[in-house]
């Protein structure tokens, strides 16, 4: 995985790599996008499917930043791992698609009010 088990100096396990919240919050991002991309023909799902992912974005990044935050003391694994920014990046390529969605849908409005 792409986050660490992260451990205290007593040697309880504080986050796990195969929790069950985080896994699924993971997964279903990850479902929600690729279905949004192959969604294209359809820009209004496609834009409601984008912003169901930056929902759950937010959520994800919630919960790792409540879990870095709720360790107490000094960690065996001092650093928190790169996994926390990869939520940070996709609301940020989110936020960009969604711009250019809308673009697109208002370049079709304005060609059909063309013909």
């Amino acid at each position: 995985m792409w986050y660490p088990t992260i451990k205290s100096m007593e040697g309880l396990v504080i986050i796990e790599r195969d929790e069950p919240l985080i896994l699924a919050l993971i997964f279903g991002t990850i479902v929600l996008i690729i279905i949004s991309i192959i969604s294209f023909k359809k820009r209004k799902l496609q834009f409601v499917l984008n912003r169901l992912s930056i929902i759950s974005n937010f959520v994800l990044l919630g919960v790792f930043v409540y879990r870095s935050l709720s360790l107490s003391g000094e960690t065996l694994v001092s650093e928190k791992g790169i996994g926390v920014l990869f939520p940070v990046i996709s609301i940020v390529f989110l936020v960009l698609a969604n711009k250019a969605i809308l673009r697109d849908e208002d370049l079709v409005k304005s060609v059909d009010r063309l013909r």
